[in-house]
């Protein structure tokens, strides 16, 4: 490549993500997932838009498993363990045992009504039955549901993708599939070695990260970065499941109390919007839509029966155990969304040379853009018809803690969340541990230095600086006060 190949390679890549950032604007509006604008870019630059050649297959899963990691990444270090430890059991059921009907349910359509063999339907079946963590992220993060719901679908698209790669690649390879017990087991094990693999890269990771003072800010993003991917690398050559190992790091990584944690996580976060761009554009790339015809009908069928039948089926049988209301079942069916997991794991078959692997590929990639841009805008009505979010719709208490390392302090910045019990306390009511004190607060625009008698008020922001002693009593106690007002803890002398 000469210099003028690569300038002229870096004015297209360039033009594509100011285009790609000015979408997210577009979409956030209009309450659409952005991948289906990345994947409309994609689609005008390849073969049947401005007449980029791209079919590799191969380099799209690999590529597009990198992005998944990072995707992964950004979700577990925005999680947050308090939100998603009472729905843990759910959220597995949901992603082991749901996957399995879904699976099922979906392939049996796709056999029946559009004619499949029962190895294609169930590979069909494998690949739609995992929801996109990327679309769940964006989309949820814009919708008011309750706490539990949010941390449910999350915790659920986290974890979901593992047993359905290991169930696509089963069906997808050239030969005779395992026996059912056999992917059982397997699976099992997977996941089991994956969360191993995953929490102790997550803690050794995270006591390493706070206890080594590195010369940079900058490099404590780049630290916990590749300390996940260390995660997923380690899970993978242990034959067990990476993206598990990865997301299960993250969150304990995110939840750990690093320092600099904004930072890491706006890194990340910028890093996973690279991610889905490219990731979506490359997909959009290997699509052609003059070849698709013949799989528009089978798309709609399938996702029909995936949406209306298989998600709903997959959500009654393991969430009633756990007494869910059925309204709250209801809104689950519906955001099963999918993304651009299921049009990744279709290139696996592609990659594999099964037999009807391209008419798969193309299937999902129009169930996905279609059921996509029926579940992403209308999510936010159907919970409002569900009268779903009402009433319980508090956010946790925003905290962010940098290291004063030379003077073996904290510097914590507290953010109100609106309906937050500590709007209407007095500075002194908070009844910090000594050693920590409130020394500025941050109102409507102007700051000023609060006394004892300063009444805290809905929206405030508070600089507050403790000893490295106190400082997770600290964080403890303001996120009691958060939720309890004055009184929190009172019985007990806290």
């Amino acid at each position: 490549m000469t210099v003028d190949h690569l300038n002229q390679f870096l004015l297209e890549v360039s033009v594509i993500l100011l285009v790609a950032v000015v979408a997210v604007r577009i979409s956030t509006r209009s309450g659409l997932p952005s991948l289906l604008i990345y994947l409309g870019i994609g689609v005008a630059l390849g073969q049947n838009g401005l007449g980029v050649t791209f079919n590799n297959a191969e380099l799209t899963q690999v590529l597009g498993y990198a992005a998944l990691v990072v995707i992964l990444a950004e979700g577990g270090l925005k999680t947050s363990w308090q939100a998603i430890k009472p729905v843990m059991p759910a959220a597995t059921a949901l992603a082991t045992l749901g996957v399995a009907v879904s699976v099922f349910v979906t392939a049996a359509g796709a056999h029946w009504l559009v004619g499949l063999d029962w190895r294609t339907s169930l590979l069909l079946g494998a690949i739609v039955s995992s929801t996109d963590a990327a679309a769940v992220f964006s989309v949820l993060r814009m919708v008011p549901l309750p706490k539990r719901l949010t941390g449910l679908l999350e915790a659920e698209s986290g974890f979901n993708d593992a047993p359905v790669v290991i169930l696509v690649v089963a069906f997808a390879t050239v030969g005779e599939a395992d026996a059912w017990y056999v992917l059982v087991g397997t699976i099992i094990a997977e996941l089991a070695v994956g969360a191993v693999v995953g929490y102790a890269v997550g803690r050794i990771g995270a006591y390493g990260v706070r206890r080594v003072a590195l010369p940079s800010s900058g490099l404590y993003p780049i630290a916990v970065l590749a300390l996940i991917v260390l995660a997923y690398a380690g899970g993978a050559l242990l034959h067990a499941s990476g993206f598990l190992a990865a997301y299960v790091a993250s969150v304990v990584l995110g939840n750990a109390k690093l320092p600099h944690g904004p930072a890491v996580r706006g890194f990340a976060d910028g890093l996973a919007w690279i991610g889905q761009i490219g990731m979506f554009v490359m997909l959009g790339l290997l699509c052609t839509p003059a070849t698709m015809g013949s799989a528009v009908v089978p798309a709609l069928v399938v996702g029909a029966v995936l949406v209306f039948l298989a998600r709903p089926a997959s959500v009654l049988l393991t969430m009633t155990p756990f007494r869910m209301p059925w309204r709250e079942q209801a809104l689950l069916s519906w955001a099963g969304l999918r993304g651009a997991v299921p049009i990744v794991l279709a290139t696996i078959p592609v990659v594999y040379g099964a037999e009807s692997a391209q008419q798969v590929f193309n299937v999902v990639f129009i169930l996905v853009v279609v059921f996509t841009l029926l579940q992403g805008p209308t999510l936010p009505l159907v919970a409002r018809w569900l009268r779903i979010g009402e009433g319980d719709l508090g956010q946790d208490l925003g905290i962010e803690s940098a290291p004063l390392e030379k003077l073996h302090g904290q510097l914590l910045s507290v953010a109100l969340a609106p309906g937050s019990r500590m709007a209407g306390v007095e500075v002194g009511e908070l009844r910090l541990p000594k050693g920590a004190a409130v020394t500025l607060v941050v109102r409507e625009g102007s700051s000023f230095v609060p006394d004892k008698t300063t009444v805290l008020r809905p929206a405030d922001e508070l600089l507050v600086v403790t000893t490295d002693e106190v400082a997770e009593a600290a964080e403890k106690r303001l996120r009691a006060v958060d939720r309890g007002g004055k009184l929190a803890g009172w019985l007990n002398g806290r």
